[in-house]
């Protein structure tokens, strides 16, 4: 509840923000920049941060972040080809476009390489592959960019935000985050027998198999559309179940829904401090949620160290 009712007050905020300051001037650029940006947050927050909590829960591990799974290495791969290939100066949709066709395709790949043994270890396996076969693709793309503007502009958004979207990327965004979440948080009794092991859980009449596949579906769907959209936002998947397992306790199951509403608070105020933080320009969305994020994370492990 209090994590809905932040939320809420957040989006309101975001609502009441832009580059001229506080307030509304003007109510077409409610309706076409601040609203899309505002809804654009809760999308991605939410599918990072739900889409977290599952894999941790999943693999048993606090440290398992969706990133992973590749899926984002596979949507930074379809905008980096837009780019360089000029589509995104002649089509305004090929960029999201390209990141979900290329996050689709990472997808595919993971699911076809995880599918055979299907557990949690193979799932890590295919998408440490699929995360370093498309960050070597990425890296070869950029060392042959054709002009130092595609150059920029490829650099510009690998570094995530949500600056200049509108509603037909909410479009594009909300069925497939909405879809990829449904999937996800229906995993909640299947996560919490997992916390046995998977022999324990498969004794239990738990379909491990059909589990692992069911939330690499849908994290898959959740953080590819998030990436395709956003660019580069990390670490919200990471930080977020983490924050909040000292509130809701250990049991994956019961932090699904608060690590849904928790990104969707922790992104929407990370974009309102990009637009609050005095620069000549407005400072990249990703590259703020790694500046929270890494010390988190620092803090975490200094925490566990010695545990097993």
């Amino acid at each position: 509840m209090a994590l809905s009712i932040l939320t809420a007050l957040l989006a309101a905020l975001s609502l009441a923000i832009g580059q001229a300051g506080f307030g509304i001037t003007d109510p077409a650029i409610l309706w076409e920049l601040r609203a899309p940006r505002t809804l654009l947050a809760i999308l991605v927050g939410g599918g990072l941060g739900l889409s977290g909590a599952v894999l941790q829960g999943l693999l048993r591990n606090r440290l398992a972040d969706p990133g992973l799974l590749g899926v984002t290495g596979g949507a930074s791969l379809g905008a980096v080809l837009v780019y360089y290939y000029g589509l995104a100066a002649i089509l305004p949709l090929a960029l999201p476009l390209g990141g979900l066709a290329g996050a689709a395709c990472a997808a595919a790949l993971i699911l076809a390489m995880a599918a055979r043994t299907g557990t949690g270890a193979s799932l890590v396996l295919a998408g440490i592959a699929v995360a370093s076969l498309t960050g070597a693709a990425v890296a070869v793309a950029l060392s042959f960019a054709p002009n130092p503007f595609a150059l920029a502009e490829i650099t510009i958004w690998l570094l995530g935000s949500l600056e200049d979207r509108g509603w037909n990327e909410v479009v594009l965004a909300l069925p497939c985050i909405a879809a990829g979440s449904a999937l996800l948080l229906g995993l909640g009794t299947r996560l919490d027998a997992l916390t046995l092991g998977e022999q324990a859980a498969a004794s239990l009449g738990i379909d491990v198999a059909g589990t692992v596949r069911r939330a690499a579906a849908g994290a898959a769907l959740a953080v590819g559309a998030a990436a395709a959209i956003a660019g580069g936002v990390g670490f919200v998947g990471l930080i977020v179940p983490n924050l909040l397992r000292a509130q809701v306790g250990e049991r994956p199951g019961a932090l699904l829904l608060p690590s849904l509403v928790g990104g969707a608070a922790l992104v929407l105020a990370a974009d309102i401090a990009v637009r609050l933080i005095p620069l000549q320009q407005e400072m990249r969305l990703g590259v703020l949620t790694a500046l929270i994020g890494a010390p988190l994370l620092l803090r975490l492990a200094i925490a566990h160290r010695g545990q097993a």
